[in-house]
């Protein structure tokens, strides 16, 4: 006997084996046991009426099922924010300008630091009920606002808290390597020893990450001191992912690719050798139009090339305080189909099945299918295709994690 019987629904299966657009199943049934999909198919191929098969039997009236989204790239736990910084920039202040009266990125790591756990629990908890809001059932987090031993370890624990308050799946990822700090500028080796010697090992031991990230671009770090990262990272059992050609070429993401990396996220300047290698590899491509929007870029990544050598393309918020303050991740699905020229299915394929991909959780969550856990959104709308379609739709009418109502 189920626990729960989802019936009067219709289903957007989004498996990668599922036939027709969105996988859809019209008029369908979903049974939930123990916080995980025992049984998905059409309602009349039932064995019994729903009664005779679950506790609860939950009518739907029509509304559309789909996997709770993934949003599988953030930097949500910070302190304080960047407003006064967009306000400039508005105003005509260059980067250079606002770095000098001291924004940018060292605003936020002093902001970091000087924020107890409990503050950056209580922020990040505003951000990531707005996320839930809109849908999404897992979010991975990022450090990288620390830039020290101390503080890189509170801000993943903060991401733990947030896990536990609310109810989300969340996967916690590492970015030391996200920039220098101010007070290793003369010294960037020196910084880089500590994230491979220190750091990383110890965040390892302490079991406070699932994954390590890095920066490797003209501004962050380069191709071999990004190499030295993931040799740390994979001496401590933690697999990598990355952000790669953002600004430039530094060929990140065939480096990615070598060390079999879960992501490489941004990829605007990625070239036909990087986009195969990523494929031989099995490495999601995660694609950030909240970024691309708020930088008013012009160069977009090769959906194309993507499309023809089979990598996977995962869409997500990107959601920090300098360069994506977005809260919407059915907005990053429009942004994705208009900026990007994804297909609506696309979109939501790659907040859902790809976007579990490149946190590795392919087999865990990302579609509806047997034995997966009972990770679903519900909305009232008439076809899948409208939560890209909508400019930021509001959200769904209900959402699940492990089989349980979870609100925001």
């Amino acid at each position: 006997m189920f626990d729960t019987l989802f019936i009067n629904t219709n289903i957007a299966a989004m498996a990668a084996d599922a036939g027709g657009a969105f996988g859809a199943i019209e008029d369908a049934a979903l049974g939930v046991s123990g916080g995980r999909i025992d049984w998905v198919g059409r309602r009349r191929e039932l064995s019994a009426p729903p009664q005779q098969l679950a506790r609860d039997v939950v009518r739907l009236d029509g509304a559309w099922m789909t996997p709770a989204l993934v949003d599988c790239h953030t930097h949500l736990v910070f302190g304080g924010d960047r407003a006064r910084e967009f306000e400039m920039r508005q105003q005509g202040a260059s980067y250079e300008e606002i770095a000098r009266a001291g924004g940018g990125i060292v605003s936020t790591v002093k902001a970091t630091r000087d924020a107890s756990l409990e503050d950056l629990v209580e922020s990040g908890l505003v951000r990531a009920r707005a996320l839930m809001r809109g849908g999404v059932g897992t979010i991975e987090i990022k450090s990288g606002y620390g830039l020290d031993p101390g503080t890189e370890a509170k801000m993943l624990i903060a991401a733990g808290e947030i896990s536990r308050t609310l109810g989300l799946r969340v996967k916690r990822t590492l970015l030391a390597a996200h920039a220098v700090p101010p007070e290793y500028s003369d010294n960037r080796e020196s910084y880089v020893s500590l994230v491979c010697d220190k750091i990383i090992p110890e965040i390892a031991e302490r079991g406070l990450a699932d994954a390590v990230d890095a920066f490797c671009e003209t501004i962050g770090f380069t191709a071999e001191e990004t190499r030295r990262v993931f040799n740390a990272a994979h001496k401590a059992g933690l697999p990598v992912k990355l952000h790669a050609e953002q600004l430039s070429n530094l060929h990140g993401a065939a480096l990615a690719a070598e060390f079999k990396a879960l992501s490489a996220d941004h990829l605007e300047y990625i070239d036909e050798d990087g986009v195969i290698a990523m494929a031989e590899a099995g490495t999601t491509a995660v694609l950030l139009p909240g970024a691309f929007y708020a930088l008013r870029e012009t160069r977009k990544p090769p959906v194309d090339l993507f499309r023809k050598h089979g990598v996977k393309m995962a869409l997500a918020s990107d959601l920090n305080p300098g360069t994506s303050p977005a809260l919407s991740p059915t907005l990053m699905m429009n942004m994705g189909a208009i900026l990007f020229a994804m297909t609506p299915e696309e979109a939501l394929a790659g907040m859902t099945r790809h976007g579990a991909a490149a946190l590795g959780l392919e087999h865990e969550t990302g579609s509806l299918s047997v034995g997966k856990s009972a990770d679903l959104a519900i909305w009232r709308i008439q076809h899948p295709a409208e939560l890209a379609y909508w400019m930021a739709h509001p959200g769904p009418h209900a959402l699940y994690v492990n089989g349980v109502r979870i609100d925001g």
